[in-house]
Parts: structure tokens; C-alpha cells; sequence
């Protein structure tokens, strides 16, 4: 693949295919672990680490699986991936691991892992469907940890709160405390204070997108010669 093609994998996993705020996939564990940056960033991470590995090992062993098992093949290799992902977190981030709980080993089965498998990984090589596992992980993380902090700066005007769970007791003095005394707002941090969140991160993703492109037919209009005439710099 040319370099191109790899900035493409990134801006799709980024931007033009997010699979938080454009596909909408995974909205169950998006929603509910988003209450504040560290819980959002921490679960995004894992996702994109376990959509990386599982593109690619499964693209190297693609031909070799039948068609009619691929999908428990596919599913049977990301539940491994996990596993690994959550023993390592309860191993060294066990408090980090207890506020996440059951949204680790639901990783598993995640819409987004699997589709990303499915969709690139059974059809491309090792480096782009890794590269592909990771932008679009990548992606669903930034989606998180906004979405986290909007909620943790309206719920309780902090920011970075709980990062000691997963970077140790030294890391207290981290949290940031933007609005001294704050009483909190409770709808931030609840489910609906999610949902309106998440709606004001598409509909800023989709204006901007609208300007871009408006942007560019702008700009493609005004150097574009008049049908049946001649371009400015005809004229010397």
C-alpha cells in the first residue's frame, strides 16, 4: 500500500469513519464508562490495543479459515486478546480494572472489534489492518476521553479524577480542580448527561465536516473557468 492509503486508513479511523461519533458502534460501554477522562481514556486504550492485535493476527491466517467458521475463528481470537488485556489490567491497575468491571470482558463483544475484523482484516495484510485496528481504536478514544471530560467537568468540575487508579498513589496531585467548592451538577454525570453529550460531539463533528466541505466547493468554484468562455490566466 502506498503512504496515501495508510493516511487514509487514518483519517477514516479518525475522522471520517469515527466509530464513536459516525458509525455509532459500541454506544453501551461509550455511554456508561465516559463519567470522567481517566474511565474513558482507560477503556479506550484497552479497545484499541485489543482491535490492533486482533487485526493482525487474523490477517495473516485469513485464507486459511473457512468461510463458514469465521466468524467463531474471529471471535474466539479477539476473547483471547481480551482475557490477556484484563488479567494484565487486574494485575497491575486493579483498582482501575474494579471501576470498569464488566465492561472489559464486553470488549469481547463489542460490535466494533468484530466489524473491523470483518470488514478490513479478512480482506487486507498484516500492516494496514493493524494500522486500521488502531486508528479506528484510536478514534473511539478520543471520542472517550472528550465525552469524559465534558461530563467530569459539568459533573464535578474536575479533571484527570481517579487517574491514581491507574498510574498509582503518586499521581493524586494530578487531578485538576478547575472550579474550587463546586456542588456538582448531577445530570453530567447520569446517563441522560451522556447521551446529550455524545449528541453535541456529532453534531459539532458534522458541522465541521459541513464547512470543510462547503470550504472546498468554494474553493473549487471560484478557480473554475466559465462554460464557454476563457480562465483569468488565459488573459496575458
Amino acid at each position: 500500500m502506498s503512504l496515501g492509503e495508510y493516511k487514509d486508513i487514518l483519517h477514516n479511523g479518525l475522522w471520517k469513519q469515527n466509530p464513536g461519533i459516525v458509525q455509532l458502534l459500541g454506544l453501551c460501554p461509550l455511554l456508561a464508562v465516559s463519567s470522567s477522562v481517566v474511565n474513558g481514556a482507560s477503556l479506550g486504550l484497552a479497545t484499541a490495543l485489543v482491535m490492533t492485535l486482533s487485526n493482525a493476527s487474523i490477517a495473516p491466517i485469513r485464507n486459511f479459515i473457512p468461510n463458514e467458521i469465521r466468524i467463531p475463528v474471529y471471535v474466539l481470537i479477539i476473547a483471547v486478546l481480551v482475557t490477556v488485556v484484563q488479567y494484565l489490567m487486574n494485575a497491575y491497575m486493579y483498582g482501575l480494572y474494579v471501576v470498569l468491571g464488566i465492561f472489559i470482558p464486553l470488549i469481547v463483544t463489542n460490535c466494533i472489534v468484530l466489524a473491523r475484523v470483518e470488514a478490513f482484516a479478512s480482506k487486507n495484510t498484516v500492516a494496514p489492518s493493524a494500522l486500521d485496528g488502531f486508528a479506528m481504536g484510536l478514534g473511539l478514544t478520543a471520542v472517550l476521553t472528550v465525552l469524559g471530560g465534558m461530563r467530569e467537568i459539568f459533573g464535578h468540575g474536575t479533571l484527570l479524577s481517579g487517574i491514581d487508579l491507574a498510574l498509582g498513589e503518586g499521581a493524586k496531585d494530578w487531578v485538576i480542580h478547575l472550579i474550587p467548592d463546586y456542588k456538582g451538577f448531577l445530570l453530567a454525570i447520569l446517563p441522560p448527561g451522556a447521551f446529550i453529550g455524545l449528541a453535541l460531539l456529532i453534531a459539532g463533528r458534522n458541522w465541521l465536516a459541513l464547512r470543510a466541505e462547503r470550504k472546498a466547493h468554494g474553493a473549487s468554484a471560484s478557480i473554475a473557468p466559465v462554460e464557454g468562455g476563457c480562465s483569468p490566466a488565459s488573459h496575458g
